[in-house]
Order: structure tokens, then C-alpha cells, then sequence
């Protein structure tokens, strides 16, 4: 295989990568795991994740509104496998800038999804933007915007 960023490195057994197939063991790990990030959707160069609202993942008890640590975290998440989905592959990169603008607070007891979408990459970049809604993606929880950058892996 290539060493080029946008090689896919794990396809499926046809040769095609299918992020809808991948992403259950993407996000089975680590921090995806524990906030029980889980697939929703996905597109040609966009990836949609589901944060179930839980108790302990509350940041304004009296309101019961979510943390922003968690829906930042799932925006990080949606953001880069978009860029994978996109790529046709899994590149290994570093998130170098994530810009969050909150719109409101999601709503008590209900489901985040994150619409994660890479609109432009070069050799080394990708770049990303995305939104958060809680059920009408026309009025949502939040905006993003960032880059990632992509990395060698070591030994490859």
C-alpha cells in the first residue's frame, strides 16, 4: 500500500471502504465508548453520530442541558470520519483546530446528533464543518469549523 494520506489503509473485502461497517468498531473504544457515541448516518463526504443524552453527562444539573465537553467530543469525532469517509479510507491526523459555536442548549433528555462534513482537503490538511441539532437539524445546538492534519504513522 501507498504511504499517501488518503490510501485507504483498513478497506473492506471488496476494496471499498464502507465507514457505515467501520464505524461500530471506531467508536467501541476510548472516549467514543465511554460517552456512547453511536453511528447515525453517513454520505460521500459526511459522517453523522448520535449522543444519547445521559444523566451523567449532565453539565447544568437544574436544566439538565448537556456539557459541552461531550458534544464537543462527538463534533471531533463526526468531523474526522467525514474526512475518512471522504478520503475512501482511515488516515491517521491530528486535530489542529475545532471552533465551537453554541447556538442554544440542547434539550433535556433528548438525543445529539452531530453532522460532521469535510469540504476541502489538500495532501496535508483536511478541513471540516459541521452542527450539532437535538432532533431539527434547522435549529441547532451548535456550529463547528476546524482542520485536521495528517500524520505519518511511524513504521509505515
Amino acid at each position: 500500500m501507498s504511504d499517501h494520506p488518503f490510501t485507504a489503509t483498513n478497506p473492506a473485502a471488496d476494496g471499498a471502504f464502507d465507514i457505515a461497517k467501520a464505524a461500530p468498531m471506531m467508536l467501541s473504544r476510548g472516549h467514543g465508548s465511554w460517552l456512547g457515541l453511536r453511528y447515525h448516518a453517513n454520505g460521500p463526504d459526511w459522517v453523522e453520530l448520535a449522543l444519547p443524552w445521559r444523566e451523567d453527562l449532565v453539565g447544568a444539573p437544574d436544566s439538565g442541558t448537556l456539557a459541552s465537553g461531550p458534544i464537543i467530543s462527538m463534533m471531533d469525532m463526526a468531523t474526522a470520519m467525514g474526512v475518512w469517509s471522504k478520503n475512501g479510507g482511515f488516515a491517521s491526523m491530528v486535530t489542529m483546530d475545532l471552533r465551537v459555536d453554541y447556538m442554544r442548549p440542547a434539550r433535556r433528555g433528548a438525543t445529539v446528533i452531530g453532522h460532521g462534513e469535510c469540504y476541502h482537503r489538500t495532501r496535508s490538511m483536511a478541513f471540516v464543518r459541521g452542527y450539532a441539532h437535538d432532533g431539527n437539524d434547522g435549529d441547532p445546538v451548535a456550529h463547528v469549523a476546524g482542520e485536521f492534519m495528517f500524520v505519518d504513522r511511524p513504521g509505515s
